[in-house]
């Protein structure tokens, strides 16, 4: 019998770690302190142990799912759209990608098919019709296609996205000839990258399933017939392990789902893709970081296809180098990184197993509230949107006052960059970072750039944390920052910005300090620069407003509304 190891060690009880955890707050708040608040409605714990997961042994089902007989194995897939999309599309067939998503949205006749196909070999790639018009003609152009190219369709692999409304018609028409092809597409996608929670993109889906099967249920064909034809889209965004376990979560949902319909076929296949609504036009190389997570989550929580998109995506269609560098983060994942060879990696993590369970129990309250309303038809309009508007809403929120980062747009904005020239395609889609990348390009766009002054005095670690503080929030709007080594006096701080010619000048100070600082500097500048403190020292809030400073910039400041009104003021 072989020896168990750490045996030696005597287990840990939960309530030893609560016991050392709350002696080591020293009589702070265990729920402020360590309790993580999800936009997704439930509590996350600092820790989990194993007697957490009773009741979560039902997940165990779901491990192992594999796709062409690999434990994890996934589908590296590269989608398109724009132009130059027959060039690339080709290209990546060629270097890596197992399948291609390509725009059919301006293809209207088999000529147009043929071009777009071109140099792709669809008896070795797997092929998806994107942003598709019309389900039917797509395929009938398509057939046409393969008939000309004496291609047998029963050999080909892929899937078709549009309007689900002539999925029936489709099925009845080209599912025999097309046996391995998708027709039904549940774009959750389209939500997440509105702005809407894990949770409600995940329990929208289902709902959108469920409404999917029981229209076509009613047109007369069998659960078995059409869950093999559906794909749920997700959009996948940096929350690496609530992604993971919303994959996790889904095939729950959906097998409980198939369940209810007597199905035999309870497994459905998800395709992730890279999530726009956190993705950036400045400092573009963190969406590559991004994307990265991303495309980990999707894989390790059990995705069956992948997109990751290009890190320029949101400025710059169809280019070599990043449809390049997109495709290989997902082939070192596999080829590399080796996260192909293990079934379901995240099974037996107490905290996954958590959030998985905790996610489809929110998932499921948002489908039972869906079902109460009519469905998802009769209450996407009424329901659905609004309460996506409204997560996006408070998301927007939390990034204007920088209670959320977006690394390289509203925290440690890179102040040399300049991103204008490079604007050569239009994103139509919202983002979480658009309104203040908005002011940014509209300094750029300016025949003159603000000067920022920072008047920094007094107490050296104070006066750095709050140039620091200045520069970064300044920096957004991509103003010009000059920094000091620090002035003996207000005075002759006061005396070089004016030299400067600072719009605005940022005085930088410890609280004690400020009252003499403000007294002197501000006079002097008063009427001549806009005059802004760092920090927020709350007893002297209007005694300092009385003598001239305008602004108070500090941890709670709207970084948005704060720099709308100066673009006014000085653009």
């Amino acid at each position: 019998m072989k020896k168990q190891l750490f045996s030696e060690f005597p287990p840990v009880s939960k309530q030893q770690w609560e016991d050392v955890i709350v002696k080591d707050l020293k009589g702070a708040d265990y729920e402020k302190k360590l309790v993580w608040k999800t936009d997704e409605g439930f509590d996350v714990r600092p820790y989990y142990v194993a007697e957490d997961g009773t009741g979560l042994e039902y997940l165990k089902e779901f491990s192992g799912k594999s796709i062409n007989g690999n434990p994890n194995d996934w589908e590296v897939r590269q989608d398109f759209s724009g132009n130059n999309i027959a060039h690339l599309a080709a290209d990546a067939a060629k270097k890596g990608a197992q399948s291609v998503g390509i725009s059919v949205k301006n293809v209207n006749s088999v000529e147009e098919m043929s071009i777009l196909l071109q140099g792709i070999d669809p008896l070795v790639t797997g092929i998806h019709f994107t942003e598709s018009p019309s389900v039917l003609e797509t395929m009938s152009l398509f057939a046409e296609y393969l008939d000309k190219n004496k291609i047998d369709g029963a050999k080909i692999y892929g899937s078709v996205s549009g309007c689900n409304k002539d999925a029936a018609a489709v099925i009845a028409k080209y599912g025999v000839a097309f046996p391995r092809f998708r027709f039904i597409e549940i774009k959750a996608v389209e939500l997440r990258n509105m702005g809407s929670t894990i949770a409600q993109e995940l329990g929208f889906a289902i709902s959108n399933a469920v409404a999917v099967l029981d229209d076509l249920t009613e047109k007369g064909l069998s659960v078995d017939e059409i869950i093999p034809r559906m794909t749920i889209h997700f959009a996948t965004g940096s929350n690496y392990f609530m992604e993971i376990a919303k994959i996790r979560a889904a095939r729950v949902l959906f097998n409980a789902i198939a369940t209810q319909y007597g199905a035999s076929v309870k497994d459905i296949f998800i395709h992730s893709s890279s999530s726009t609504w956190n993705k950036t036009i400045f400092d573009p190389y963190v969406n590559m970081l991004r994307s990265t997570t991303e495309t980990m989550s999707a894989a390790i929580g059990g995705a069956n296809s992948i997109s990751t998109i290009a890190f320029d995506e949101m400025y710059e269609k169809n280019d070599d180098f990043s449809a390049r560098t997109a495709r290989n983060q997902q082939i070192i994942l596999k080829e590399e990184s080796f996260i192909d060879k293990v079934a379901d990696p995240a099974a037996g993590s107490y905290y996954v197993e958590q959030i998985s369970d905790s996610l489809a129990e929110e998932a499921w309250k948002l489908f039972l509230t869906i079902e109460e309303k009519g469905g998802y038809y009769a209450a996407r309009t009424e329901y659905v949107i609004p309460e996506v508007e409204k997560s996006a809403a408070r998301h927007l929120k939390d990034v204007s006052s920088r209670k959320k980062f977006v690394l390289g747009v509203n925290q440690y904005p890179n102040l040399n960059e300049t991103m204008l020239d490079k604007l050569s395609g239009s994103f139509e889609g919202m983002r979480a970072s658009a309104e203040i990348e908005t002011l940014r390009l509209q300094t750029e766009k300016s025949e003159r750039k603000p000067k920022v002054f920072l008047l920094t005095y007094g107490s050296l670690g104070m006066r750095k944390a709050r140039a620091g503080f200045a520069t970064n929030f300044f920096g957004c709007a991509g103003y010009e920052i000059m920094d000091n080594a620090g002035f003996k006096t207000g005075a002759e701080g006061a005396a070089a910005a004016l030299a400067a010619g600072a719009d605005i000048t940022v005085l930088c100070s410890s609280d004690e300090e400020y009252t003499a600082l403000v007294s002197e500097a501000v006079p002097l500048l008063k009427g001549k620069t806009a005059v802004v403190l760092a920090g927020y020292p709350k007893e002297q809030i209007e005694e300092f407003s009385a003598q001239g400073v305008e602004e108070f910039i500090h941890v709670r400041s709207n970084v948005l509304e704060v720099l709308q009104k100066f673009q006014k003021r000085l653009l």
